[in-house]
């Protein structure tokens, strides 16, 4: 019959509209019924599908944090140390244009209330801290700090504020040069 997916075309047209059902909504506000309203299925559909609304959501926000982490791990490529944290900071720099992706990220934090979501967002951060961890080898105090600014970027990113031109906003998105780690270090931090 022409016209009719496969499982899996389903199974993606239904993860692309409840990601962005979700991260502008977040787990509780999100609308099953609104996803399969615009996917044409049937709301028992999408649970025969997912299991559970919270599964859905599990396996999208795995899927923001993973989509950050492995990107990094990619950008780096064979560098190490303070190159390839450069490297890293640009693609995950480059990340934070897929606002649903961010959006997801930013969700399953607030939604860490929930034992299940708070498992899950520490494994994907332990993942995500590992990746900068292990590929750079550096120590852990340039690494919290790394991150650290990467969740400055996701907040100023959510808030669009590149659409504001007052100081604050002006502030917040100088750009990070190479250098700025350079001097953050455990040893430096004593």
């Amino acid at each position: 019959m022409a016209g009719r997916m496969s499982g899996p075309e389903r199974r993606s047209q239904v993860l692309g509209i409840a990601a962005a059902e979700f991260a502008d909504h977040g787990l509780h506000g999100a609308s099953i019924e609104a996803v399969a309203r615009e996917a044409g299925i049937t709301q028992a559909y999408v649970f025969r599908m997912f299991g559970t609304k919270k599964a859905l959501f599990l396996e999208l926000v795995g899927a923001a944090f993973d989509s950050f982490s492995d990107g990094m791990a990619q950008a780096a490529g064979e560098a190490r140390g303070l190159d390839a944290l450069t490297l890293m900071g640009a693609r995950y720099y480059e990340s934070l244009a897929d606002r649903t992706t961010l959006l997801l990220q930013l969700q399953g934090f607030a939604a860490c209330g929930d034992s299940e979501v708070r498992d899950l967002v520490r494994t994907r951060v332990a993942r995500m801290w590992d990746a900068v961890a292990e590929t750079t080898g550096l120590d852990p105090v340039t690494v919290k700090s790394f991150l650290a600014f990467g969740m400055l970027l996701n907040n100023v990113a959510a808030l669009d504020a590149g659409e504001v031109s007052e100081p604050w906003a002006e502030g917040v998105r100088t750009r990070i040069h190479p250098g700025l780690f350079e001097h953050i270090t455990t040893a430096t931090n004593r």
